[in-house]
């Protein structure tokens, strides 16, 4: 497997119905994924404002190749270093609505040490995100009922995406 797989794409059809629409350009590169402890919990992002968990994970910055992203937001979000020990693939967000195409890069990653506080940006400290550490089995519960009662529209691609991907590392795990 490689980040040359497609795990999978996300459109509105997926959560209203219909043919599924194609967005032509993407607008957001990122790199996401699966970060494990020694005790292999996986770190999840708790956003206290939201009552909602996310993956590690955000934007790609220029001149970054997609593994150095991950490995810097890692760093940033949960205060860890991380050895990157797969490529899951890629998941393309076709959010029509927003005409936003987001095209995340994902990996399983294991934390090496504890190197820093986090550093996160003002947008995630209004969100009350702080790292909580899980089992795999109750991270993928948390990511399917917060989608089921779900209702907001960008939400719904956040939540449908880590659940993917948290799926797709269980398969790896196994």
């Amino acid at each position: 497997m490689s980040l040359n797989r497609m795990i999978d794409r996300i459109t509105d059809s997926d959560f209203s119905g219909g043919t599924p629409e194609l967005l032509p350009t993407v607008s957001r590169y990122t790199a996401r994924g699966v970060l494990y402890n020694d005790e292999q919990h996986v770190a999840m992002m708790y956003m206290s404002k939201l009552n909602l968990y996310k993956l590690p994970g955000g934007g790609i910055e220029q001149g970054d190749r997609a593994e150095e992203a991950f490995a810097r937001e890692v760093r940033e979000e949960t205060g860890f270093t991380a050895e990157q020990i797969h490529e899951l693939g890629y998941i393309e967000e076709h959010k029509n609505r927003n005409q936003y195409f987001q095209y995340s890069y994902c990996y399983l990653a294991r934390t090496i040490e504890r190197k820093s506080d986090v550093a996160l940006t003002t947008s995630e400290i209004e969100l009350g995100m702080e790292v909580h550490w899980m089992s795999q089995e109750r991270a993928i519960e948390e990511m399917a009922a917060a989608l089921n009662h779900c209702d907001d529209y960008s939400t719904k691609f956040m939540l449908m995406r880590d659940h993917m991907i948290l799926m797709e590392a269980a398969k790896v795990t196994r």
